[in-house]
């Protein structure tokens, strides 16, 4: 378990860099032989891409229920790119397995959000909290008075 950093902090990145959101809802319960490949797929994805630090993957996190979601920090949306269409990595052969047993027959909903995010173009503050999302994927600075406010730590 990640410890708790008691202070008041915001995550800061050198560069741009990628927000990805991704998920999928079980429509039917009992269609279990449609949504749990799915389901399983998710895992040996995120191995992959922390595995292979070069694919540009920095992190995320993600959350379990009838709607899964999962938000992923990435280098860039090449990178992103380059891993959902790469023939040798394993999203696309996900994706078309995906497309070939469900389709768009409403068994299983799939979606996802990019958000190209410039230098500077995000605030966030984190209180009584162990790293989390930027949090771990950015370095941590304790807020003072010269960044005190979301709009002093947005860059316009």
């Amino acid at each position: 378990m990640n410890k708790i950093v008691k202070d008041r902090v915001t995550a800061k990145k050198d560069n741009g860099f990628v927000v990805f959101l991704i998920g999928m809802r079980i429509n039917y319960f009992w269609k279990i032989h449609k949504w749990f490949p799915i389901f399983l797929s998710f895992p040996k994805m995120i191995k992959e891409l922390i595995k292979n630090q070069s694919l540009g993957y920095l992190g995320g996190e993600t959350w379990f229920g009838r709607n899964i979601i999962s938000i992923q920090y990435w280098e860039s949306f090449e990178k992103l790119e380059h891993f959902a269409k790469s023939k040798d990595l394993s999203h696309l052969p996900e994706w078309q397995r995906f497309l070939k047993k469900v389709g768009t027959n409403g068994d299983v909903g799939i979606w996802h959000e990019t958000y190209i995010i410039k230098k500077g173009q995000y605030e966030n503050i984190y209180a009584n909290m162990p790293p989390f999302l930027l949090g771990k994927v950015g370095k941590l600075e304790k807020i003072f008075s010269k960044n005190n406010s979301a709009r002093k730590r947005i860059k316009k």
